[in-house]
Parts: structure tokens; C-alpha cells; sequence
């Protein structure tokens, strides 16, 4: 699987020319793929106006020899915004930050405590926008199991790894809705036994497992 992944993203993401791409530039283009196209299906609608905020985060896939999986966090409860939600490790870009993918190894540092030497980065899948006018650059890096957990309890209540397996299997990406000021809403969901993956995270989940399986359109 590892070398099906890593073909993949050397064709998808030649010279990691999107992991690579800066926040300004990101800020005022517009993505192809987002909430506005989940949530509201039969409307025209995004949520803001460029510029966009741009952030990035990372996709961390560990090399277990029993099979490959996912990194992903709990935001901690006390946070203002997205409190409790899962979500991978990263953040909104700061100046200091090149492009994307320093932001998502930046991030991902802070948040959990693991460094870029135990990292091979393929490259970033497209952009994200979400309806709080963020636009999210998914980079997507293999991660050696060497690795120690440092988990910064002022952001995440919890790091926790999904089988990669489970995330492939279209059968298990949930398309769900709730009704809003009397308007239906949509958002995708993964299940799991302990963790309820949805919203921007779980969409992007669904876009890299179809990019994966040859599946995306």
C-alpha cells in the first residue's frame, strides 16, 4: 500500500507543487471542493468572500507492518471553536510559514510532538474551503512508528489512529443531514466504535480515499 500511495501522489502532486503553494496565493483562489458543494448541494452558495483564510493540515499515514493507518486528534473541550471535534493536526498558516506544507509540519510539531524527520511528505491533495471562509491545504505525509506522542493537552484532549482500511472502504463514508432554519444540510460522516468523524475532516477523509481507490471524479 505504501508504494501504491506514494505513486500516486509522485503523479498527482509532481514535486509537491501544492504542498508547496503559499498562503497568499491560496487565500484569494477560490477551491473546486468544499463545504458549499457538500452542504448545500443544489445551491450556489459559499460561505465568504476572498481573500480566504488559508490553513493546512497534515494527513498522516503511519507504516505499521500490520497495515497502515490514520493519525488523527480530539480538539480539547475548553477550545472556543471546534471544541471536542476530530480533526488531523494542523492550523491556520502564521507568517513565519513558507507554504502549506510548513504550516501542516509546523502544526503537527506543536500539536502532537512529532517531527519532521519521522516524516516522508507525498504532497497535498487540493484544496478545502469550509463555510467560515477557511481554505485547507490537506498535505499528506508517511510516518515512520519510531515516532513518541507529545500530545499539547492546551489544544488536543487525544491522538488516536483509524486502519487505513477502514477509511478506503467507500461503504463506510456516510453522507448525513440535519435540517437548519428549515433548510436540509449535509456533511459526511465516518463511524467508528469510539470516534465520530465528520464535517471537513471526514470530507476530506472521502477525497483521499477516492483518490486512493481511483475513485475521484
Amino acid at each position: 500500500m505504501r508504494q501504491k500511495i506514494t505513486e500516486i501522489f509522485v503523479a498527482y502532486d509532481p514535486g509537491l507543487a501544492r504542498a508547496h503553494q503559499t498562503a497568499e496565493f491560496r487565500s484569494m483562489r477560490r477551491p473546486v471542493d468544499g463545504d458549499f458543494n457538500i452542504y448545500r448541494p443544489d445551491e450556489d452558495y459559499h460561505g465568504s468572500e476572498l481573500p480566504l483564510k488559508p490553513a493546512a493540515v497534515l494527513i498522516p499515514l503511519i507504516d505499521h507492518k500490520d497495515g497502515m493507518t490514520v493519525l488523527l486528534t480530539k480538539r480539547a473541550q475548553h477550545l472556543k471553536t471546534h471544541s471536542g471535534q476530530v480533526s488531523f493536526p494542523g492550523g491556520r498558516c502564521e507568517a513565519q510559514d513558507a507554504d502549506a506544507m510548513a504550516t501542516a509540519l509546523r502544526e503537527t510539531e506543536e500539536e502532537v510532538g512529532i517531527e519532521r524527520s519521522h516524516m516522508e511528505v507525498l504532497g497535498a491533495m487540493e484544496d478545502y474551503e469550509t463555510i467560515t471562509g477557511y481554505v485547507i491545504t490537506p498535505v499528506v505525509a508517511i510516518l515512520q512508528p519510531s515516532f513518541k506522542l507529545k500530545v499539547d493537552a492546551g489544544e488536543v484532549e487525544e491522538a488516536f489512529e483509524l486502519p487505513l482500511d477502514y477509511i478506503l472502504d467507500e461503504s463506510n463514508h456516510e453522507l448525513q443531514s440535519w435540517v437548519w432554519n428549515d433548510q436540509e444540510r449535509y456533511y459526511y460522516v465516518l463511524m467508528n466504535e469510539k470516534h465520530n468523524v465528520w464535517g471537513a475532516t471526514a470530507a476530506m477523509l472521502v477525497r483521499f480515499a477516492r483518490l486512493i481507490n481511483g475513485t475521484l471524479r
